[in-house]
């Protein structure tokens, strides 16, 4: 597989482990302890701290990543596995 290749696919990882990874450690104002701002959400987080969520991102990603590219290597799941329909014989 080409660098270029597993780059782009890396972003898709990392893309998708934002939505893993946003609702979890979420606090609200009132589970924080604080008033909430005029107009706020109740379920708005108290507190957004893009680093921490960036830096735990990049570690689930990290590691979906390797077990892709580990399976791509030795091939542990294949598509011919996954085919139920069995479409490939013409069924």
């Amino acid at each position: 597989m080409r660098w270029t290749s597993m780059l782009a696919i890396y972003v898709l990882f990392w893309a998708f482990s934002v939505f893993l990874v946003l609702p979890f450690g979420v606090r609200t104002a009132e589970e924080a302890g604080v008033e909430r701002v005029p107009g706020q959400a109740e379920s708005a987080p108290h507190e957004f701290r893009i680093g921490r969520i960036a830096f735990r991102v990049t570690i689930v990603a990290t590691a979906l990543f390797l077990l892709f590219v580990a399976n791509y290597h030795f091939g542990w799941v294949t598509t011919d596995m996954l085919d139920f329909l069995d479409v490939a014989n013409g069924v």
